[in-house]
């Protein structure tokens, strides 16, 4: 006898939407799950340029693993630890690795800071991480100011099974995205007008997805707001690592040793899924200055904690400073390099990207001209014909709350030079087709904006198919 699953036998959270998945964003996803780019298997699938992975030093992990057999319990070299590690460990986390962990930030903050291991609370990736400091902080129906654009992710980790809500505070392009005293204030007393308490501020820094870094006046301005307001300062430092070229990233751990502020409200998220490329590793850190937000949550961290045989390998890898000094300056380096490369390649077909970004593992890409009409519905179109027909996931700026249509989120560091070179020349000959169609196109009737009004099916027939062969592009010529 078959059985139908009652939906009403179910909680909210499990048939709400609350995880936000059907976004863009994860849909970006969903199609390169069907259809992933391999160059020799797939060479006409989707390429991931959706995840924000770093892959550019795996080969500097891999030889540092080869060397260092002990500090993997499933090495023969390693087994007589096995024990130890594999029996039950207490959730405050290994010594070990908390101190490996808070030297490891230290050194990434240039060393002008210092961190406490005991204040160091695990969680499973910053996304636990997020959403423990937002049950320590929030209660249901309280609600955190959030800059845009900012990650998709939040809309899960900070709200769905936590009841708190996400208030953005919109940025604009005419300053670059700069988070503003004004903006600040307005999103504020919006939300208290509609009887809505705020409890804190969460920023980014350095920023996904615009991958610029907060100078250290907005981050003085910004801790006075929180200070006056007397809300919590959320501060998602995950990215501090990738910080490839000049101004150098100010880590708010610095600002507080400078500004005279309530170190109470003041807590970082931190991780290595971004600096050191480790997202499968499930490492994330919360680190509170209040003592009652670390005893909290060193409670939930039951919940999620890193496997003690993570802990174990990691500690010993972050523990030996020659190479974690080696493997930033080459992981900069290469950031750089690889940043470089691919903003060339799309200002060789005239476009752009946000030009303040020096850090991350992405750009932001600016395509208002590419619009058919500057709308969200207008983003999506585009976004549609460069997930479908271009092959490419790209993340629109919708799915990050920006406010102004036509922006995309591309990330560059999750690929080898091969894959990277192909994305380019899809791009190129998408920009390329659209620029030829616009020439013949100028002839036809004009409204009476002065805008020229495109036909879906001249729109439509701007793509030029990815199974033309590379070597027919001309950014690929031109970069060879």
């Amino acid at each position: 006898m078959a059985f139908k699953l009652n939906n009403q036998l179910l909680s909210k959270i499990a048939t709400g939407k609350g995880h936000g998945e059907d976004s863009p964003y994860f849909d970006g996803w969903k199609a390169y799950d069907k259809d992933p780019y391999h160059a020799t298997e797939n060479p006409n699938g989707v390429i991931q340029m959706g995840l924000a992975e770093n892959q550019l030093c795996f080969d500097l992990i891999q030889e540092w693993v080869k060397n260092n057999p002990k500090a993997s319990i499933c090495t023969p070299e390693g087994a007589e630890e096995f024990r130890e590690i594999a029996i039950f460990q207490d959730y405050h986390g290994l010594s070990e690795f908390r101190n490996a962990v808070a030297k490891f930030m230290a050194k990434v903050r240039g060393d002008r800071v210092t961190f406490d291991p005991d204040r160091i609370v695990m969680s499973g990736g910053a996304t636990g991480a997020h959403e423990m400091i937002a049950f320590c902080l929030a209660d249901p129906g309280d609600a955190f100011l959030v800059p845009t654009p900012y990650y998709p992710g939040f809309d899960r980790d900070l709200r769905w099974r936590t009841g708190v809500q996400l208030i953005p505070v919109d940025c604009e392009s005419s300053n670059h995205f700069k988070v503003t005293r004004e903006a600040l204030e307005y999103a504020y007393e919006t939300a208290q007008s509609d009887n809505i308490t705020v409890k804190g501020l969460l920023i980014t820094n350095p920023s996904n997805p615009l991958g610029t870094i907060l100078d250290r006046e907005t981050l003085k301005s910004i801790v006075s707001f929180i200070n006056e307001k007397n809300i919590h300062l959320v501060c998602d430092e995950i990215y501090a690592a990738t910080v490839f070229s000049q101004p150098d990233f100010v880590s708010i751990s610095e600002i507080i040793e400078e500004e005279e502020c309530n170190i109470d409200l003041i807590h970082i998220v931190y991780s290595l899924s971004k600096d050191m490329g480790f997202p499968g590793f499930r490492i994330g850190i919360v680190y509170s200055y209040n003592d009652a937000v670390v005893s909290c949550a060193r409670k939930m961290s039951s919940f999620g904690l890193v496997s003690s045989q993570t802990q174990y390998m990691i500690a010993s890898m972050l523990s030996d400073d020659g190479f974690v000094e080696d493997f930033i300056t080459q992981s900069k380096k290469r950031l750089a390099t690889r940043y470089s490369n691919f903003t060339n390649g799309l200002a060789q077909v005239g476009i752009k990207c946000l030009k303040t970004s020096n850090a991350g593992l992405f750009v932001w890409m600016d395509l208002r001209k590419l619009l058919k009409e500057h709308t969200v519905e207008g983003e999506t179109a585009l976004w549609r014909v460069i997930i479908n027909e271009v092959k490419l996931n790209v993340s629109p700026g919708s799915s990050f709350h920006c406010t102004e249509p036509g922006w995309f989120r591309v990330c560059y560091a999750n690929m080898d030079d091969q894959s990277m070179e192909v994305a380019l020349s899809r791009i190129s000959r998408f920009v390329l087709k659209h620029k030829e169609a616009v020439k013949p196109a100028k002839k036809l009737c004009w409204q009476g904006s002065l805008k020229l009004s495109f036909s879906s099916r001249i729109y439509d027939d701007l793509i030029m198919s990815p199974r033309s062969p590379i070597s027919q592009s001309p950014l690929v010529r031109a970069r060879t």
